[in-house]
């Protein structure tokens, strides 16, 4: 059955809605597209909330005018600026020694109750990145094996609540509800790195208007991501304060000259800041000069993260480079001098069918990537922030499950499968036990440690 997806991305510059389908056998297809101007936000924090909301609309109508289609799941970006991450482990009984979907289920979640969390941030994502079955480490999936214990390691990145409230406001003032919201670095990743980058440990640096998100994936799934606030709008500041020209005129100079080895003594006419009317000439080589300042220290702060987050020994694959701010001339090179030498490249968003040429550009890069995550790309095993578990492509939602098993020290409850509970509704079974057993308490320690989990 066909499904068709939303996907909006927030950016700091510009909102980009895309719809896509989704065909029986997997495939995507992009229907329309619509591009507006981003207001009401600052390196990818929503500051106002009704410009924010506004240019959401903007760009939704356009995207169904051009697509002609109602849509039936929204996946809407959210900025690295909002974000920390945590690593944390789980680890659970398995008692009939075969570990299916619903042991891996309580594994991610034990990990996800393990984990410490400031009570201001909300858990976005919870990703697995090594399974342990009994002894044996570095399980790429565990699904089907025999074992008596599955341990399982996770990074979860979370977001600031009132972030995360301000983004589904915006959204919602724009008339739309939000199914899933997925970090903009990752849906970026999503877009461009491809299976054998992944496995040998790839490093995904978006750079857009005001902000650029950093991840790095290593074998199974993320294993670091990072912020930084700086984007291709500070180069404009540069080329309009070093040029006394104003930041129109900077962009244009930008867009039109941008290049880090331009040696050109060929003089352009620009206009002066503040001065109607008055003008004066500039050379290329100071244009590329004062570009090439900026970029070089931009990509000796992100080899620092890179070099600070532990990673960088397993990253095989190299650097991608995505984004507005990568459409530099000779960028690709001086970022394999400034990584020590690590292999880049710059990537555009990979094709589908329907992907007209506006979006075979860098700088949609995690638009793309985010109906890709609506259509089942994204990790082999996931917690979203639904709170679903995520397996390939496939979408295993907790309320559905027939079966839960609890496993406290050695004691074992099980919900029988011909009920179909809620895990809010399956501890007030519990509850409700412990009235009629009136046990000495036992069944209200059991409760007390239950309620922790969800």
């Amino acid at each position: 059955m066909n499904k068709t997806i939303l996907g909006i991305d927030i950016g700091s510059t510009k909102i980009c809605a895309i719809i896509a389908e989704k065909n029986s056998n997997g495939d995507l297809k992009i229907l329309g597209a619509g591009i507006a101007k981003s207001q009401g936000l600052k390196k990818g924090i929503i500051t106002n909330i009704e410009l924010a909301s506004n240019s959401i609309k903007n760009a939704l109508n356009d995207a169904k005018r051009v697509a002609g289609t109602q849509f039936e799941n929204v996946v809407v970006s959210i900025s690295g600026a909002y974000t920390q991450s945590v690593e944390s482990v789980g680890v659970v009984n398995v008692p009939n020694h075969e570990i299916g979907i619903k042991e891996i289920d309580r594994a991610m979640r034990m990990a996800n109750h393990n984990a410490s969390i400031p009570s201001e941030y909300e858990k976005l994502h919870i990703l697995p990145h090594n399974f342990k079955v009994d002894t044996q480490e570095f399980i790429d999936d565990p699904l089907g094996m025999n074992g008596s214990r599955l341990e399982v390691q996770v990074h979860i990145i979370t977001v600031q609540k009132t972030s995360l409230n301000n983004l589904e406001k915006a959204v919602k003032l724009a008339g739309v509800n939000i199914d899933n919201i997925v970090l903009a670095g990752y849906a970026s990743e999503i877009a461009v790195a491809n299976e054998d980058e992944k496995e040998l440990g790839v490093v995904v640096i978006d750079i857009g208007g005001a902000s650029c998100n950093m991840i790095i994936h290593a074998g199974n799934s993320i294993r670091y991501n990072d912020f930084l606030g700086i984007g291709s709008n500070n180069i404009t500041n540069d080329l309009s304060t070093a040029l006394h020209t104003p930041l129109s005129a900077a962009s244009k100079i930008k867009i039109n000259y941008g290049a880090l080895n331009n040696s050109s003594s060929e003089l352009i006419e620009l206009p002066i800041i503040g001065d109607d009317g008055s003008t004066h000439e500039v050379s290329l080589e100071i244009v590329s000069n004062v570009i090439y300042a900026r970029v070089e220290e931009t990509l000796m702060i992100l080899a620092k993260m890179l070099e600070d987050s532990g990673f960088k020994d397993q990253i095989g694959a190299g650097i991608i480079l995505t984004g507005g701010f990568t459409k530099i001339g000779g960028i690709k090179d001086l970022a394999t001098a400034i990584f020590d030498n690590l292999p880049a490249r710059v990537a555009k968003p990979r094709e589908m069918e329907g992907l007209f040429e506006t979006l075979r550009d860098p700088s949609y890069a995690t638009a793309v990537g985010l109906v890709m995550y609506g259509g089942g790309f994204f990790t082999p095993y996931e917690v979203d922030s639904n709170k679903n578990l995520r397996y390939k492509n496939e979408i295993i939602e907790s309320k559905k499950v027939l079966e839960e098993t609890f496993i406290d020290e050695g004691i074992e409850k099980v919900i029988k499968k011909d009920k179909i509970l809620s895990p809010k509704d399956k501890l007030a079974q519990l509850a409700i036990m412990e009235d009629d057993n009136k046990t000495d308490g036992f069944f209200k320690k059991l409760w007390n440690r239950l309620t922790q989990l969800f």
